[in-house]
């Protein structure tokens, strides 16, 4: 389980200019009661933060853990980020294979990072993965934005956003459950 505490988040920023002029942290703040009343140094589960102020915010706090729980923290982070690429199902990685058949750089950096995470790759090859999949994804966004003109062009504005927001919908909450259970050890 990782943890932050007010101290932590002010910080790290979450009470200024950083996190929408600290309303994620005056939010928190009110559900446990205030600051003074919580304790500043008080360790808060980041699954309460989740609870509290959404995938977002606890999503954002990962940078705000306790000191004692950093490697703990980069382990999940990276394995999260992983599962996230890949998207629920592998679907979101499946879908970019089917659009570039033989590109397999993007599934490659997804494996070296997991790799790496679990202290089976150096950061070498950690690095070179990361720079095969950034010259990928600059390829996949130049063929997306000639792709995404053609779209607007065929489809109704509301069809379009009212699928995209199902999407978007199915994929956050798919997220906020892979999240918990790397909280929770259920996914490590």
């Amino acid at each position: 389980m990782l943890h932050t505490t007010f101290q932590l988040l002010k910080l790290a920023g979450a009470c200024g200019q950083h996190r929408g002029s600290g309303r994620g942290y005056s939010k928190l703040a009110v559900s446990l009661g205030g600051v003074s009343k919580y304790g500043k140094h008080t360790p808060i589960p980041l699954t309460y933060v989740l609870e509290s102020n959404g995938l977002d915010d606890a999503l954002w706090t990962l940078k705000a853990t306790l000191p004692e729980e950093e490697a703990e923290r980069d382990k999940l982070a990276r394995l999260l980020a992983c599962d996230y690429a890949e998207g629920e199902d592998g679907l979101v990685l499946k879908s970019y294979e089917d659009e570039y058949p033989g590109d397999l750089r993007v599934r490659r950096c997804i494996e070296t990072a997991r790799r790496f995470a679990v202290g089976m790759a150096t950061q070498e090859e950690l690095a070179a993965a990361r720079n095969a999949a950034r010259a990928s994804a600059r390829a996949a966004v130049r063929a997306a934005r000639a792709t995404s003109r053609d779209v607007a062009w065929a489809t109704s504005r509301d069809v379009a956003w009212a699928v995209a927001w199902a999407a978007w919908a199915a994929a956050r909450k798919w997220q906020t459950e892979r999240f918990v259970a790397y909280l929770e050890g259920r996914a490590l």
